[in-house]
């Protein structure tokens, strides 16, 4: 659907379910320009006729924002996302990827899925968020059913359910600071001037939710896209200075987040050559532009040695993904340590079998079944 709608223009007229219509931006060229463009703003109130956009969002967040109050906002957590600080982090994200994989039969069928590409970022950002490890479990139930509701009233409750968990953690770390980024976040709102009590709540919200839901996704999708390409595989067990490219081609090729958050014209404009009047909705598909033809070459081919792999699926501009090289590094680890574990991974079901959860915004594999058998020398 996306290359026949590219094959007609860059901008087309849709409806979105649960939300209205707006407009679909999905050639490269112009999502980068939307993506760029001050009169397109992020915060609802630029709507002509929205009062919501069919999410469950919690507090106030960083994707509802515009500058100055995205600036702030985004200062206040920026340095805990920076490349150095997500380094820093390998060696604990290794130790939960190879207990993990140790916990995994040495040969059968398994779903990567459920035990390891969910549960490891699960794990990861649960602990630099300071979530105790008994909750994480019902954190990532409410923050599925949020991201990809089964009904608007499913949504709704996990919502008023993730609302009243993210309450209870700010009041236990405004109590006994641990140093965690939730603590911090929480001695943070004590300041004047600095996070109202629903920014707070929003902004643990969208960390907690994007900092592993993305990330369960890539892993999964890039497992699945070496998995039904066999030959690519084979070239990342022989040579693993493929694994940075690998990881992305799958952002590029299963892109995990399809669009971004909705955007609204603060003002008229012309969107490569569709006049936006103001109010209008905006939805920039990032999984479309990145398989444009007229910027990658083969676009529908899955490849690893793919060159100046200039894609889109951590967005772009003022709200470029402030988790890219966390999501990174773990889906790196993800599939190396995996590798390295088991000699054969192979596919146990076809394909077409398998079921992929969508929405506006996301794309993910329900489950992954796998058949394994661990390397000679591996110890469980």
């Amino acid at each position: 659907m996306y290359a026949q709608l590219r094959a007609k223009g860059p901008v087309h007229r849709i409806h979105v379910p649960e939300s209205g219509d707006c407009w679909l931006v999905v050639t490269r060229d112009a999502a980068r320009a939307a993506l760029t463009d001050p009169r397109l703003r992020n915060d609802i109130a630029y709507s002509s006729s929205w009062r919501t956009d069919g999410g469950h969002a919690i507090g106030r967040n960083m994707l509802q924002s515009d500058p100055p109050q995205h600036t702030r906002l985004r200062r206040l957590v920026a340095s805990h996302f920076t490349a150095g600080r997500v380094t820093a982090l390998h060696p604990r994200i290794e130790a939960l990827a190879d207990g993990l994989l140790a916990a995994l039969p040495s040969s059968g069928t398994v779903d990567i899925v459920s035990r390891y590409a969910l549960p490891l970022p699960v794990s990861v950002i649960c602990e630099i968020m300071g979530v105790p490890a008994s909750a994480h479990g019902t954190f990532h139930t409410f923050s599925n059913e949020l991201v990809l509701p089964t009904s608007p009233e499913a949504g709704a409750a996990a919502s008023a359910q993730l609302e009243a968990c993210i309450r209870e953690l700010i009041a236990q770390k405004a109590a006994a600071p641990d140093g965690t980024l939730l603590s911090d976040l929480a001695q943070a709102a004590a300041q004047p001037d600095s996070l109202t009590p629903q920014e707070l709540s929003g902004m643990v919200f969208l960390l907690l939710v994007a900092g592993h839901e993305t990330t369960v996704s890539l892993i999964s999708a890039a497992m699945y896209a070496l998995l039904t390409h066999p030959e690519q595989l084979a070239l990342l067990r022989a040579d693993p200075a493929l694994l940075a490219p690998t990881v992305e081609e799958a952002l590029r090729f299963h892109t995990p987040v399809h669009a971004t958050a909705f955007r609204f014209a603060a003002a008229p404009l012309d969107l490569s050559g569709t006049p936006i009047a103001a109010g209008d909705s905006v939805l920039v598909s990032l999984a479309a532009a990145s398989r444009d033809p007229l910027h990658f070459t083969a676009p529908d081919r899955f490849d690893i040695r793919r060159q100046q792999v200039s894609h889109l699926g951590f967005g772009h501009g003022l709200h470029h993904c402030l988790g890219a090289p966390l999501a990174r590094a773990e889906t790196a680890i993800a599939l190396r340590r995996l590798l390295a574990h088991h000699a054969t991974i192979e596919l146990a079901t076809d394909p077409a079998a398998l079921t992929w959860r969508t929405s506006t915004l996301l794309r993910s594999l329900t489950d992954l079944p796998v058949r394994l058998a661990r390397r000679r020398g591996t110890t469980a």
